[in-house]
């Protein structure tokens, strides 16, 4: 069935144009704002990066403000929160995953900065504070898996769409790293205990 044709004289309607990733963009609206990770998703270079290390600034922050066991509600809430952010100003941008969207990034810092911080007290170790060596690993990590996109990263972005697609990967990135981190961890306890038992034994 063919169209009617447009009536002389009628507009012809357009499809919007996608919104550029500026600053005005992300002062348009507190979403757009808070998807473009404050701002930071705006940096020229790696902004992805920028973002991550917000993340981890903003952890800093918030973990002197919020009592421990909000963490969790916090994280859940974030991510969920995130799937429809993330969405919203990827349709208002016009693409996928767009790289100044960085809201997932931050999310993903903070689980993995607070699950190792987790994981330490669990061990023995102060609740209140992580080595900075193990958040500079968790940062690092992190980012290691989250530009590379193999296995299941990469599985995740391509079959994965919409806010959903752009939060997930990112996660799967943190537990990929926070993985890594604790076979490191436990390889180097066992060595420590190898070592230091031949010294006994000498």
């Amino acid at each position: 069935m063919n169209p009617a044709p447009s009536e002389p004289g009628a507009p012809h309607a357009t499809p919007l144009e996608p919104a550029r990733a500026d600053l005005r963009f992300a002062l348009s609206s507190p979403w757009h704002f808070l998807a473009l990770g404050l701002g930071s998703g705006l940096s020229p270079v790696a902004p992805g990066t920028a973002g991550s290390l917000v993340g981890w600034a903003s952890y800093l922050l918030l973990q002197r403000v919020l009592p421990w066991a909000a963490w969790p509600l916090l994280l859940v809430l974030c991510f969920v929160g995130g799937v429809w952010i993330c969405e919203r100003a990827a349709r208002a941008l016009g693409l996928h995953d767009p790289s100044p969207v960085v809201w997932d990034e931050i999310v993903a810092m903070w689980l993995v900065l607070w699950a190792a911080q987790a994981g330490m007290a669990a061990l023995g170790g102060r609740l209140e504070s992580l080595p900075w060596l193990l958040q500079l690993a968790c940062f690092a990590l992190f980012r290691l898996f989250d530009a590379v996109k193999r296995g299941p990263v990469g599985w995740v972005d391509r079959r994965v769409g919409g806010g959903l697609g752009i939060m997930l990967d990112d996660i799967v990135a943190a537990l990929l790293a926070l993985l890594t981190l604790g076979v490191g961890i436990v390889a180097w306890a066992f060595l420590d205990l190898w070592l230091h038992g031949l010294r006994i034994g000498t």
